[in-house]
């Protein structure tokens, strides 16, 4: 069974001597911390929001709470914690906050901040002090009794006036200290429970028409690639051979043509041929590349760098991940390359892609003039939508003036091998799209 919580650690016989124990103290630390701090910034927040000057602020301090302790839950569940926020609807702080406000996760977060900083902390420490604080000073007697002399009052309550008796007090703090590891995961484990429940969407499992809807998705995502993949293969392996040899059969008839009109019409002819070819390796390329089929994602978005028309630096570092993910981020890096060079007036663009915590996270950033809209049909609309059928989101920070950012995030499943070409590399080329 996989490990993921306090829980699940303690039905092992070895949980007091893992790590499990100290993840639950640090978990419940941590939290101590946070909630003292947000209990004095939230104070001055309700004071100011009843001035009607601080509901913005509460609202947004509860947001940062929320994405605060969603990362914490980590120490006590490793079981990812989703964000439930959604994308606004254009770029922006103003379309962002419009957004925030009118969402229930955000008021989730609020009453979960305001209930970590009045309730839960202290709740939080006392849980501390009794499973670590205690069994720790019981462990320090000998100490205490050094640094004393003669005599010495353990938790207040004890007189221990020779080393046996502080020995006796150090073994008991030792036998405690293992002990109330238990209670001590419990507590952890349910206040990692508490705040997953208020923090981040319910998985319930799909059923009925939801449930069809979203496994025909995943079947017209799969059968969507392998159409595009016969269309590639059967363009590469019939049309374009059959191109191929009509062009050197026209060569070699316009070599054996004497000079005059026909020669010139099967130059003209062999011309012809030759920019169909090229036309049609250039469809073929942007339906599907060989080389993201062959070598994976990292190499076909340094290919598409290279490709640029506006000088691109990569940061490239991707294992082979499954096809339908390769496919979404590489016409994402394709479309937001694309729309530097035709929109933005960069003169430098930076392309990064990494894999990180199953998820695929690309990032197109440009020196341009900024003020990229989903609105104006530069095509990031529809770039949503293909990233949205693999759960995926587009997020792009738009400035007028620049920088332009565009941060895809996809799902991904274990990676299926390891890439080729999968080491960083810095590339910069001004080829023709």
């Amino acid at each position: 069974m996989d490990i993921r919580t306090p829980w699940q650690a303690m039905t092992r016989p070895r949980y007091p001597l893992g790590p499990w124990p100290w993840r639950a103290a640090a978990y419940l630390g941590s939290g101590a911390l946070v909630g003292a701090a947000a209990c004095l910034v939230l104070a001055v927040l309700v004071l100011g929001s009843l001035l009607l000057v601080g509901l913005p602020f509460l609202l947004l301090a509860g947001v940062a709470v929320g994405a605060l302790e969603r990362r914490r839950l980590r120490l006590a569940d490793l079981a990812p914690a989703r964000d439930p926020h959604r994308l606004p609807e254009a770029p922006g702080l103003a379309a962002w906050l419009r957004r925030r406000a009118g969402e229930r996760a955000t008021w989730r977060e609020l009453a979960y901040a305001l209930l970590l900083a009045t309730v839960l902390w202290p709740l939080d420490l006392l849980a501390l002090a009794a499973g670590l604080g205690l069994p720790a000073v019981l462990l320090t007697t000998p100490l205490q009794l050094a640094a004393d002399g003669h005599e010495t009052k353990v938790v207040k309550a004890y007189l221990v006036t020779s080393y046996p008796q502080a020995f006796a007090a150090a073994a008991l703090g030792a036998v405690l200290l293992v002990l109330l590891a238990y209670p001590l995961g419990a507590v952890a484990g349910a206040r990692a429970a508490l705040a997953r429940a208020l923090l981040t969407p319910r998985a319930s499992a799909p059923d009925g028409a939801i449930g069809e809807v979203i496994a025909s998705r995943a079947r017209l995502v799969d059968a969507f690639e392998a159409e595009r993949r016969r269309i590639e293969r059967d363009l590469h392996d019939g049309a374009q051979q059959r191109l191929v040899a009509l062009t050197m059969t026209l060569g070699l008839a316009r070599l054996d043509a004497p000079a005059g009109p026909l020669a010139d019409q099967l130059a003209r002819a062999h011309e012809q041929a030759g920019q169909v070819l090229a036309e049609l390796r250039e469809l073929i390329h942007g339906i599907r590349p060989q080389v993201l089929t062959d070598y994976g994602l990292g190499p076909a978005l340094a290919d598409a760098a290279d490709r640029s028309a506006v000088p691109v630096d990569t940061d490239l570092d991707l294992p082979r991940l499954p096809e339908a993910v390769e496919s979404a981020g590489y016409f994402a890096g394709c479309e937001a390359l694309a729309n530097v060079a035709r929109h933005s007036g960069a003169t430098r663009a930076r392309l990064t892609a990494r894999l990180t915590g199953g998820t695929l996270r690309l990032e197109v950033e440009d020196d341009g003039r900024g003020g990229a809209d989903p609105a104006r049909g530069s095509g990031l609309t529809g770039l949503a939508d293909r990233l949205a059928v693999l759960d995926g989101t587009l997020t792009i920070t738009s400035p007028p003036g620049g920088p332009t950012l565009l941060r895809a995030e996809i799902p991904c499943p274990s990676p299926t091998a390891p890439c080729a070409s999968s080491s960083p590399r810095t590339a910069s080329s001004s080829g023709k799209v």
